[in-house]
């Protein structure tokens, strides 16, 4: 299928203008700056099987076009291979939704399902079920141990180097598409055990994702960016909430370490006072907590920086039963977008142009994430699918757009995730995600004529 996107802003890591994209068999052929006066656009909206129009969208002048978002960091709760029924919380056609709806063309779903999936089998099984929606691209992680448990190394002893295909003879199996590995919420106190999984990531070529709960964030942060350098790994540390944290992450990269971190939507636009107001026991808690005003503000400077690699949602989906009894986490995939251009990126009267341009944005939701799972350059993906993360030739056309004028109030019943616990309920948020393309075809929004 042939695809115009015609009179957008076009916005990506290094991309600002105005333009349109033509988008032939789900990859991006060709990025014409200008109006549609252009022959270029003429010619090729003329051979279009379809032409989306930018100027029908939303308020004119606010709809830019982006690379879809790559969340290294989700929830979506059901396991492969589970003799039980699917619970409330969510589903992965329900978590595919929420991604699509959100503006998501990747996703990295944690390991803590029931069963934890800790052997490829069962990654391979939940990234074909996604891939079967077509809504977007599903990349499980792995737990470092078996059944999280603490004891003994999990499936990631038999990851081909660099996420490939194994070794002829080798007996492993395929990658199932992993590209990160994690322990999730659970530090590994054997410290043994955790060089181990270190070493198998470095030969995999691919991040253990650490989530530095162990004796508290800051001790824990420090641990694994000193067992990182012992074992010479690639150690991504997720959902940094505090200035000490960052500041560590901050020196191990100026020390020359491979070292990524993020941070989420929730940590940079809310504090330990929202969490009161909300019931910090149970529909404000989430791990790690909300932290200061101090600490929130020093999550936004190490955004504008440079420290912070990429933007992670880290959504957990729960049911209201669940959450005013105290379980951990909000649904954030529907909101991330608003709330970071919000909180970011949206020019302010104090503060002309915001605080970080729509580029620096579109990186850390698109480019940023893809780099550090390994997609942004050719042939990286396990299904031979193109680079992803940027609006250029030759590029996967899973792409977004976001009427950047929307003011909108959060709704958590209109979700598409079944977990209805955003923290944003009732708040005000500027620009939404009003349509999300996978590999050129549309999945989310309803494209004018």
């Amino acid at each position: 299928m042939s695809l115009v996107l015609k009179n957008f802003r076009v916005v990506d890591e290094r991309t600002d203008t105005f333009g349109s994209v033509v988008v032939e068999n789900g990859r991006i052929r060709e990025l014409i700056p200008g109006g549609d006066d252009s022959p270029a656009v003429r010619t090729a909206a003329a051979r279009a099987a379809a032409v989306i129009e930018g100027e029908n969208f939303g308020s004119r002048g606010g709809l830019v076009l982006m690379p879809s978002f790559v969340d290294l960091h989700a929830h979506f709760r059901e396991a492969a291979f589970s003799a039980e029924p699917p619970g409330p919380a969510e589903t992965i056609e329900s978590g595919c939704l929420a991604a699509a709806a959100g503006g998501y063309g990747a996703a990295v779903c944690m390991a803590n399902t029931r069963p934890v999936t800790d052997r490829l089998e069962q990654a391979e099984a939940l990234r074909r079920r996604a891939g079967a929606l077509g809504l977007i691209d599903l990349y499980p992680a792995l737990s470092l141990t078996r059944g999280m448990e603490g004891r003994e190394l999990s499936e990631i002893t038999r990851l081909a180097p660099n996420g490939g295909e194994p070794a002829p003879g080798s007996g492993a199996n395929a990658a199932g598409g992993c590209r990160l590995i994690s322990e999730d919420g659970k530090d590994l106190p054997n410290e043994e055990l955790f060089l181990a999984a270190l070493a198998a990531a470095r030969r995999a070529g691919i991040p253990v994702s650490c989530h530095c709960d162990l004796g508290g964030e800051d001790a824990a942060t420090a641990r694994a960016l000193a067992l990182a350098r012992r074992a010479g790994a690639p150690v991504h540390i997720a959902h940094v909430s505090t200035a000490g944290a960052m500041d560590l992450i901050r020196g191990a990269k100026k020390a020359g370490g491979r070292i990524t971190c993020e941070v989420t939507p929730h940590h940079i636009s809310l504090t330990e006072a929202d969490a009161a107001a909300l019931g910090p026991k149970s529909h404000g808690r989430v791990n790690p907590p909300l932290r200061r005003e101090a600490d929130r503000r020093a999550l936004i400077e190490a955004v504008a920086g440079g420290t912070v690699d990429a933007i992670a949602t880290d959504h957990a989906p729960h049911g209201e039963t669940d959450k005013e009894r105290g379980a951990p986490g909000f649904s954030g995939l529907e909101t991330a977008f608003a709330v970071c251009y919000t909180a970011l990126a949206a020019p302010e009267p104090e503060t002309p142009g915001g605080r970080i341009s729509l580029s620096r944005l579109s990186s850390l939701m698109s480019a940023g994430p893809a780099r550090i799972l390994g997609l942004t350059v050719p042939d990286a993906d396990p299904d031979g699918a193109p680079p992803r993360g940027f609006i250029a030739p030759g590029y996967k056309a899973d792409l977004c757009a976001a009427d950047l004028s929307a003011v909108w109030t959060v709704d958590p019943a209109a979700f598409k995730s079944r977990g209805k616990n955003s923290p944003f309920r009732g708040k005000t948020l500027r620009g939404k995600i009003v349509l999300t393309i996978k590999s050129g075809r549309p999945v989310f929004g309803t494209a004018p004529p």
